[in-house]
């Protein structure tokens, strides 16, 4: 009985560290609740805010990570592609303050939303882990891919695995997504206490 209970416990810190997903949150296909979060621009923001997507980009982030500002460049690149074709990028800020956001956004020339999760209740349902953290919703809000945005977080010129493109793509196509999870690298969420 003791055995077990500590290889339970052994197990449990394992997976909540391994950062593929939170036990509490979504899985692959599962059906993302909406939320409603300010944008830098003062407006709400919900998944229900746009007309006629095909799916979403939704992106858990913040501002000072390493990880976080090494794929700022690829989130917009993400973004500017995919946007015309239904399927936004929401990013959506785990930790910083609202002044921190507005600025970050101002200085990047963000075209994309850029949410402030000020509760944090937002990350925890979705069960994020790690800025960055991508989670790809097809029309229906169903779960279609978690995990990283590609496999070279240093240089995205030399990464050779774009695990978001080629999930849209398939999307986009009525292609059954081949990688669906992969472990999402970056600083641990930093979650506040009460």
């Amino acid at each position: 009985m003791i055995l077990r209970a500590i290889l339970l416990t052994i197990f449990g810190i394992a997976f909540l560290i391994s950062g593929m997903t939170n036990p509490q949150g979504l899985s692959i296909g599962d059906k993302a609740d909406d939320f409603a979060l300010e944008n830098v621009d003062g407006k709400t923001i919900s998944l229900d805010s746009y007309e006629n997507p095909k799916g979403y980009i939704v992106i858990f982030t913040c501002n000072n990570c390493p990880y976080a500002q090494a794929y700022q460049s690829r989130i917009a690149a993400l973004h500017n592609e995919y946007v015309n074709k239904g399927f936004p990028v929401i990013a959506i800020n785990t930790s910083d303050y609202k002044e921190e956001i507005i600025a970050r956004a101002k200085k990047e020339n963000y075209q994309f939303p850029y949410l402030n999760d000020a509760t944090q209740e937002v990350s925890k349902s979705y069960g994020a882990v790690k800025t960055p953290h991508v989670y790809i919703l097809k029309k229906d809000k169903t779960v279609a891919y978690i995990g990283a945005i590609d496999n070279n977080y240093k240089d995205g010129e030399a990464a050779d695995k774009h695990y978001v493109k080629d999930a849209v793509n398939a999307l986009l196509e009525n292609r059954e997504v081949k990688i669906s999870t992969t472990k999402a690298i970056g600083c641990s969420i930093k979650w506040k206490t009460i």
